[in-house]
């Protein structure tokens, strides 16, 4: 008989929270033992969807843990908090998911693997994308070596903004005080495209590009007035092999899930035999080889357990052993933060640095 994996969902900061708990709701071999956040209203909607007990709704993470004994624990705080909720998870022993980004600053991200490591737990970091079908379509055949080595990445990555959906993509219209409570719009909080959405380009093209590390990263940033972060950025990334680049967008004309919008959310990727373009959640990816240079249309692949989502995937690893999938391996996601935090400071003091 399998293991029954009891997890706790704990800070509502992100509204990922909610699908994170559905997968594990719908894992035959898990169950959602507590949730908490210090605001009781934010868990109102996963307790009413998850027929949790009123002793399984916490407003104090040490009680939480204590009295319901997670093997896991999905974390969901403000990008600025990445690094002080490890630290108050990792000595009750669980596993951890953290909901992307991996941290809000490079020394944030490298404490959270200090304090997990005297306890011999998984620290993993979970980027939404990595689990559609494109995104592993494009992988498989790059290890395939359909496009030879690749060398370059290009990537667009945004949505009409962080409040204009809840969990399990629910649309609505957030309002200015809405925008002016969220931690999506406080810089001290981590907030801002950059942080939210260029995680994604950098750890996701760092894995296609089978771990390589750039040179230098040069950053710009849009600033809107009123607003403490940015909601536009573009980067430029020097590696050894030729020239990466990412940007990311707050304030899309549609949310990429619904319609695409122009230019498309995803990756084109360059190889030294040829080329993919794989744009987020569409059903077919378009690739370009030696042999056939005018492009062909691809399906991509039925995406099956254990790959379909964080939950399914961390669960058959911790039972089996079998490697992680590239992006939630702390190595790649750590190239793709060293990224992220020289792009910041790139922006932040208008000229090109080297790679942090």
């Amino acid at each position: 008989m399998s293991k029954t994996w009891r997890v706790a969902g704990i800070n509502f900061d992100h509204f990922h929270m909610g699908d994170l708990l559905r997968q594990t709701f719908e894992h035959q071999n898990a169950e959602i033992v507590s949730i908490c956040d210090e605001q009781p209203e934010r868990m109102v909607e996963a307790k009413r969807n998850f027929g949790l007990g009123d002793t399984q709704v916490f407003t104090d993470y040490r009680a939480c843990l204590e009295q319901t004994k997670p093997d896991i624990v999905i974390l969901c705080p403000a990008a600025s908090k990445h690094g002080e909720w490890v630290e108050k998870v990792a000595p009750f022993g669980t596993h951890i998911i953290m909901e992307k980004p991996f941290a809000g600053s490079l020394a944030e991200a490298d404490a959270m693997i200090a304090a997990m490591k005297p306890h011999g737990k998984l620290l993993t970091v979970n980027w939404p994308l990595v689990w559609d079908a494109g995104q592993q379509t494009a992988h498989r055949l790059i290890q395939e070596g359909v496009i030879g080595e690749v060398l370059e990445f290009h990537h667009h990555g945004g949505n009409r903004g962080p409040l204009y959906h809840g969990a399990d993509k629910i649309e609505k219209e957030p309002g200015a005080a809405e925008k002016a409570a969220s931690w999506f719009y406080s810089k001290a909080q981590g907030g801002g495209s950059l942080l939210d959405y260029m995680g994604y380009g950098t750890t996701l093209g760092t894995w296609h590009l089978g771990g390589k590390i750039p040179l230098e990263v040069t950053c710009a940033w849009s600033t809107t007035p009123g607003l403490e972060v940015d909601e536009h950025s573009i980067t430029a990334i020097r590696y050894d092999c030729g020239m990466s680049k990412t940007e990311t967008r707050w304030g899309t004309f549609t949310d990429p899930w619904t319609f695409q919008p122009q230019p498309k959310c995803g990756f084109v990727l360059k190889g030294t035999d040829g080329t993919i373009s794989c744009f987020d959640y569409e059903p077919t990816i378009r690739v370009q080889t030696r042999q056939r240079p005018e492009g062909f249309d691809l399906a991509v692949d039925e995406i099956k357990a254990p790959n379909s989502n964080p939950v399914e995937h961390v669960i058959h690893h911790l039972e089996t052993g079998a490697p992680l999938i590239g992006p939630l391996r702390l190595d790649i996601s750590h190239i793709g933060q060293r990224i992220v935090d020289t792009a910041y400071a790139s922006a932040q003091q208008g000229c090109k640095l080297t790679l942090h």
